[in-house]
Order: C-alpha cells, then structure tokens, then sequence
C-alpha cells in the first residue's frame, strides 16, 4: 500500500513539474491592431486564432490588442511591448526615414512580415456640410484623427502638402476610429478622415446613421502626394458600397502590412507567417477586405521594411521567394 501511495505521489509530482515546464516554455506574443470597428482588429484576431491552434507544438500563444493604430504599433514594437502589429505601409516609410511622427527617431529595425489589403482613404463630409473636395476643408470642423494613427499621420501629410495647419480649421478634433461615426452623425464635426479597408465598419456605421458623403481624392494635392510618395497607390471606393453614396468614388491609400522588428526571434515569425499562408482560404473568407489576397502578393507587393529572417525562411521553402 505504501509503495503505491508513494508512486501516486511521484507521479503527481512529474505531473506538476512537467505543467509548469510546459507553462515555462510558452512564449506569449501580442499583435497591435487598431478600433475594434476597422479592419486591424478583426486581421489581428484571426491570425492569433490560426497561430495558436498548434500552440501545443509550438509553444506560443498568441493576443490580439485593440490600440491606437499604425503609428502606436510601430512605437510599441520598438519599446518591446508588442511583437507584432498592422501598419500602414506610409507609417512604416516614416518610421525608417525618421520622418513624420517619428522625426529624429528613426525605428531602422523594423520589419516586414507580410502585407494584407489596400487601405483607402475615406473622407467623410456630413451631406449638409458642404464639403465637396478636400480644398473645402478650410474654416471647417476636421476630425484629423487620434495621435499615433494612420489616420493622423496621413491627414498630417496633406495638410503640410496644402500648407495648413490645424489653424486652418475652425477646431480640429482628435477622435478614435471606433468614436467618429457617432460623432460625425451628432453633429460634432463636418467631416473625417478614416484609412481603412474596404468595407469597415466605421464607414458603414456613419453612412447608415446618418448622411454623409464619401469625399473624392482626385486633386491637386492627392495628386503630388501620388507622385511623390511610392507607398501609396490610387483607389477606387465602388458604387453602392456604403449607403447613400452610389456613385464609384477615387481616392488613394497605403497598404496594410503585418510588421515586427529584427529582435523578434525567428522561430515566432517563421510560426506566426507559416499559419497564416497555410490556413490562406480561410483567412480570405474572415473579412471582405481580405477576399482578393494572393500569397504571391502579400509576400512581393508594398513591403516597405525588409522582410525579417523568420518570415523569408518560410516563403523560400515554399517557392515564394527565390
């Protein structure tokens, strides 16, 4: 009886020992996204889910973290909170160069990992406002987005372009993505701007509350930040898309891309990217703005940081990089 009770104790004693190398040997990483209303959060949410189905043969496990957006993530992966996050492809240009939000205080070990959608950009006006072009914006009520967004950082480029400041505004908000619709429709302000996938969910919450008018980004000042700037490409808002808007509507944007920085180890990205393209089908049916994804694409097309190690390892195996 005794030699049995004594085994039993052993056993349990391995048992818990080994529970807690196990827990010991978890990596815990988190990925930076942005409101829960755009298109970073539901992209981060799934890749956390596909990564940490096989987190028992892996041993990382994965968060997804609602955040301020691009320019936050970029500024969290350099402090060593987050390993990974969504980020403009403008943001990530800014970032390397030590320009913009990031003057003086360049981030050269950002990476790449792979890129996800376009990213248009959405220029909403209240239909009563009166706002017909960006040039409309003066002596208006502007929401130029949140400190640390794309958004602020993209509205920060046209204005130094049309050589305004805020001051040029009658007030300028500094609202989240996820709180402008609401405060567009109360009346808060006249128009928006919202970097974002097609569709979103702000935009389709604003435009289905109240009226308002997706704005188009055809003029002169669009135009010579097109033509100065590689890490934007026009964009086409289709008819119909968002309600009260039926006609197609130009505008321009960056690109979406998942990022890390070199001192994240190789193993998490090769896991993290090796995921994602091999469970690819089902990460193009989570979101509209996902459907037209190619692995080709993600891995060649608007990468503006170098790839990290981990990420070019998995796509030389497959064929994707040669």
């Amino acid at each position: 009886m005794k030699n049995a009770l004594l085994k039993t104790a052993i056993a349990s004693a391995f048992a818990v020992a080994s529970t807690f190398a196990v827990a010991n040997e978890t990596q815990f990483v988190s990925i930076g996204t942005g409101g829960v209303t755009g298109v970073y959060y539901p992209a981060g949410g799934s890749i956390c889910r596909m990564l940490n189905r096989d987190r028992k043969e892996h041993g990382i496990r994965c968060s997804v973290e609602s955040t301020g957006g691009s320019g936050y993530n970029v500024n969290s992966i350099r402090a060593g909170e987050l390993e990974f996050g969504v980020a403009q492809s403008d943001v990530q240009a800014a970032a390397l160069a030590g320009k913009g939000q990031f003057q003086d205080n360049p981030f050269p070990e950002l990476r790449s990992v792979f890129s996800l959608h376009p990213e248009p950009i959405h220029l909403m006006a209240r239909a009563d406002s009166g706002i017909k072009s960006f040039d409309d914006l003066a002596g208006k009520r502007v929401n130029i987005g949140n400190p640390g967004s794309g958004n602020r950082s993209m509205m920060e480029l046209m204005m130094a372009e049309k050589g305004w400041t805020t001051s040029d505004f009658a007030f300028a908000a500094e609202l989240k993505s996820s709180e402008m619709a609401q405060a567009l429709c109360d009346d808060k302000f006249d128009v928006t701007i919202f970097v974002a996938g097609l569709p979103n969910g702000s935009a389709q919450e604003a435009t289905t509350t109240c009226d308002v008018r997706m704005i188009p980004l055809a003029d002169k000042t669009s135009l010579s930040i097109l033509k100065q700037y590689g890490e934007f490409s026009q964009a086409v808002i289709p008819a119909n898309m968002y309600s009260g808007n039926p006609e197609d509507v130009l505008t321009f944007g960056p690109k979406a891309t998942i990022v890390t920085s070199a001192n994240v180890s190789d193993k998490v990205v090769y896991q993290m990217t090796k995921a994602v393209f091999e469970n690819i089908e089902s990460f193009k049916r989570l979101h509209p703005a996902f459907a037209r994804l190619e692995p080709v694409e993600m891995v060649h097309s608007s990468l503006v940081a170098p790839l990290h190690p981990g990420a070019e390892k998995y796509y030389r195996e497959q064929g994707l990089l040669k």
